[in-house]
């Protein structure tokens, strides 16, 4: 059987076929519910989580066709992630849409506090206090030192900001976001993906052609299984609280700031013998994303609304009334990392390579650098600026700094979970008084730990990459409070404010920068390279002498994801340096490594 241009089309089955052209692209059986989609796409991602929606922002602005699959009807329903770090606010800056997403979640003067108490209602034991998104916007700009940065973080919930990512990425041309199929089946050609997807409330199936399918679907991720990649690491955590089943509510309660008589916060910790909990506030007027630890004899299967609701008043301490939007259960005490982010030409990110605890909110953020850092890789790739061999750094690089960031969230989630509450710690006496006072400290403290991160944020570092241009340096401690800036080939280019309006970052390419310093050194070299290679490269002069000293060289080259891959005094080595970049150097054992 052939289409109308002479296509043959096999594997068919033998039904009465009535054919039509599907999206100009391929055909459909009416009848018997079977699509051939004879398209071919550059890159396939399967799940539309952030970082599959991030991937295909990156890839779409960069002319790359893109389809993706999510076997959800829609995006997210439920709040899940709650903490959009400084470094992903970053990345959401570049592409233009950081104040949309500033503008989403609590309202613009609600208090970001972390605020623990025996119960809500009951007795507050101490604040970790931290901007409104207001104050953040304006504070940003005069921030020094480990805080330098083109944006400060914002707790917003990850179903806003994936309504946000998926609305940018359908605008892209080429890119075709598709909520409702299930990928049900690959093949790694060598040349190329075959990849069928499978509409999940209808018969319709899909078969597509890809350079490369990327699994971006979860934890439970189909293409990792299908590929035999297991994780390693900690999966067995047991504590007091943030080990073991935890179980969601999300649900509404506008009566919960009438009865609670302490300042409002973003988020909300329970700390007592009976209850623990953590309660995300979503939108400032009473939705809340709540967990709370299962304890001996509750039994997830068995948990009526009745009763979910009941744990989320035993926390309040007061029996307020709520509606439950949705609930079920988890597992905390994750600290686990892919053996391997892929195999041939399909790839894994986000969760479906890493699974945390989420104490310290680093799941969501470490996959969106995972999408951006991959995202650039695979167009260069793609398009030929770059080697094929490229794409063998993502994991190179990625890899190391997921092990990094899961074993901080397994040690702040041992701060908090294995700390336990004292006998009397709720009674009306002195005695009460004093554990409450000494909890309190213990727990503004961890607040503090948690929650100021400009180490994590922004110290992840690529030193072993081949496509690095590395230093001799002696590593400082990787601490997650401390961040000193450097642009020492391998991390993210030292941040400046140029003007009270100006990030130095609002001055980079989209695609690759080099900074020119003082009295400026000659780049023709560069130039010249670059045009040679195909590489976007746009030239910056900055004459701040301020700036120049936090890069300590006259010159300075940023890739597209805002890291230093090169710094020097001279263009002279400009060819190799630019063929280095682009993985054209790799060797063999460095793509075996990966």
């Amino acid at each position: 059987m052939s289409r109308h241009d002479g296509t043959l089309l096999t594997g068919i089955s033998t039904l009465t076929i009535v054919w039509f052209p599907y999206q100009d692209q391929g055909l459909q059986c009416l009848c018997g519910g079977w699509t051939v989609d004879q398209a071919a796409f550059d890159v396939a991602i399967s799940g539309g989580g952030p970082f599959g929606l991030m991937l295909a922002n990156e890839l779409g602005r960069r002319g790359i066709s893109v389809v993706l699959f999510d076997e959800k009807s829609s995006t997210a329903f439920n709040p899940q992630a709650n903490a959009t770090q400084a470094r992903t606010m970053e990345h959401y800056r570049r592409l233009g849409f950081s104040e949309e997403i500033r503008a989403l979640g609590l309202p613009e003067d609600f208090p970001t506090d972390i605020a623990y108490f025996t119960r809500y209602a009951q007795r507050e034991l101490g604040r970790f206090r931290l901007p409104s998104s207001r104050e953040a916007r304006e504070k940003v700009p005069s921030m020094s030192g480990s805080w330098s940065a083109a944006e400060l973080p914002h707790r917003v919930s990850q179903k806003y900001v994936e309504q946000v990512l998926r609305r940018h990425a359908e605008a892209l041309p080429g890119v075709s976001i598709n909520y409702g199929w299930r990928v049900t089946e690959f093949a790694d050609r060598k040349d190329d993906v075959s990849v069928t997807a499978q509409e999940v409330a209808g018969c319709r199936s899909r078969s597509v052609r890809a350079r490369y399918l990327i699994g971006g679907d979860g934890g439970r991720s189909f293409v990792r299984r299908q590929l035999g990649i297991s994780y390693k690491g900690d999966a067995s955590a047991v504590r007091d609280f943030f080990g073991g089943r935890m179980y969601a509510i999300y649900l509404r309660s506008p009566q919960f700031y009438e009865v609670v008589p302490f300042a409002r916060a973003w988020m909300n910790v329970t700390f007592n013998s009976r209850r623990r909990a953590f309660m995300a506030a979503v939108d400032g007027n009473g939705e809340f994303a709540f967990h709370t630890q299962l304890r001996d004899g509750e039994v997830e299967e068995r948990i009526t609304d009745g009763e979910a609701l009941e744990m989320f008043r035993s926390a309040v301490g007061y029996p307020v009334e709520a509606e439950i939007l949705s609930r079920g259960t988890w597992t905390a005490g994750y600290a686990l990392v892919a053996e391997s982010y892929g195999r041939g030409r399909v790839l894994l990110g986000g969760d479906a390579v890493h699974l945390f605890t989420p104490a310290g909110g680093l799941g969501y953020n470490t996959a969106v650098d995972d999408a951006v850092n991959l995202g650039w890789k695979l167009a260069a790739a793609i398009k030929g600026v770059a080697s094929p061999d490229i794409v063998d750094s993502y994991e190179i690089e990625r890899q190391p700094n997921a092990v990094r960031n899961t074993g901080f969230a397994k040690g702040f989630a041992d701060s908090i979970g294995l700390y336990t509450a004292k006998p009397g710690l709720e009674d009306d006496t002195a005695e009460g008084e004093a554990l409450r006072r000494e909890a309190g400290e213990y727990l503004a403290a961890h607040g503090r730990a948690e929650f100021n991160i400009p180490g994590i944020t922004f110290g992840a570092r690529y030193d072993q990459s081949p496509i690095i241009l590395s230093e001799p340096r002696t590593p400082a401690e990787d601490r997650p409070d401390i961040y000193v800036p450097t642009a020492s080939p391998g991390g993210r280019a030292p941040h400046f404010w140029i003007d009270p309006a100006t990030s130095l970052y609002d001055l980079f390419g989209f695609e690759w920068t080099l900074l020119c310093f003082g009295n400026r050194v000659p780049a023709d070299g560069f130039v010249a390279a670059a045009a040679s290679a195909g590489m976007e490269l746009r030239v910056v002069d900055i004459a701040s002498a301020d700036v120049g000293a936090l890069y300590e060289a006259p010159l300075a080259l940023i890739r597209p994801d805002q890291v230093v891959a090169w710094r020097g005094d001279s263009d002279a080595d400009a060819p190799f340096i630019v063929e280095t970049v682009l993985g054209r150097r790799m060797s063999r054992s460095q793509k075996i490594a990966s």
